[in-house]
């Protein structure tokens, strides 16, 4: 009896040993499936972008454009300043927010769209479990960050003009950008400019900057837009020997931007003057 009893313990104690053994390669099993699983939806989760755009294929999470008025030239401390405050602008562009700038030129409604791309995100912010840090660094420096500090570089290079139709270049930003966004999307405005409007319509320069005097004037109807949603925030360069004031001429803008439904985030009047 004592030899079969000691027989049996030892089955026991070996089916006890199979038992533990199948439990911790069971555990062993579902701990790498469920790594695997992890690491495919961290994968499937990044969205993927356009090569050219370097926006998301499912569209940009916000949309900031900035408005260059360099039809007459700056003087080296509000290029500075301006530089500064471009370069903060474009910092706080979140990853998947798509940044466009465009250069006014003297023909209304035809500024000149010098970028158009999505911050994709730096190397630092990288998954390095699911993705190539050094690959997404590279792209985010050729595609997003050197061709911004070359536009910041050229900020002083304007050359004087004969019109500054500034709420042309405005109409039509907001008709190619922000007017074909999906409801919701922050969109934001800056405008680097002396905001002189100078056109055939109406003048700043001919007329002042009386509001009601530009309500009757043929501008009113031609330059109207519907800002429903855009911030707009003013980076004024000064300039001398004005018939107004600089507050006035931020009041006149004020009217015209919260008149076009849009929101009127500032008028910075930048160090420097010329």
């Amino acid at each position: 009896m004592a030899r079969s009893s000691r027989r049996s313990r030892r089955r026991s104690g070996n089916s006890a040993g199979l038992i533990v053994g199948a439990i911790a390669l069971g555990l062993v099993s579902v701990a790498i499936i469920g790594a695997f699983g992890w690491l495919k939806y961290r994968a499937s989760s990044t969205v993927a972008v356009d090569k050219a755009s370097l926006c998301p294929v499912t569209g940009a999470t916000s949309e900031t454009a900035i408005l260059l008025d360099v039809t007459d030239p700056i003087s080296d401390t509000t290029a500075l300043d301006l530089k500064n405050q471009f370069q903060q602008i474009v910092a706080r562009v979140p990853v998947g927010g798509a940044i466009d700038i465009y250069s006014l030129t003297e023909k209304e409604g035809e500024p000149e769209r010098t970028f158009h791309a999505c911050n994709p995100g730096s190397g630092e912010l990288a998954d390095e479990w699911t993705s190539n840090p050094r690959l997404i660094q590279d792209r985010w420096e050729k595609g997003f960050q050197k061709p911004l500090e070359d536009i910041a570089g050229r900020l002083a290079s304007g050359k004087a003009g004969d019109a500054s139709p500034i709420m042309a270049g405005i109409q039509r930003i907001n008709l190619e950008v922000f007017s074909s966004l999906p409801a919701g999307t922050p969109k934001a405005l800056f405008v680097a400019s002396d905001m002189i409007e100078h056109t055939p319509a109406f003048s700043n320069y001919r007329d002042g900057v009386a509001y009601s005097k530009f309500q009757k004037s043929e501008a009113r109807d031609k330059f109207r837009t519907s800002l429903d949603g855009v911030s707009v925030k003013i980076l004024a360069f000064q300039r001398p020997n004005l018939k107004f004031s600089a507050e006035e001429l931020a009041e006149f803008w004020r009217e015209w931007i919260t008149n076009n439904n849009g929101y009127f985030d500032g008028f910075i009047r930048l160090e420097g003057k010329r």
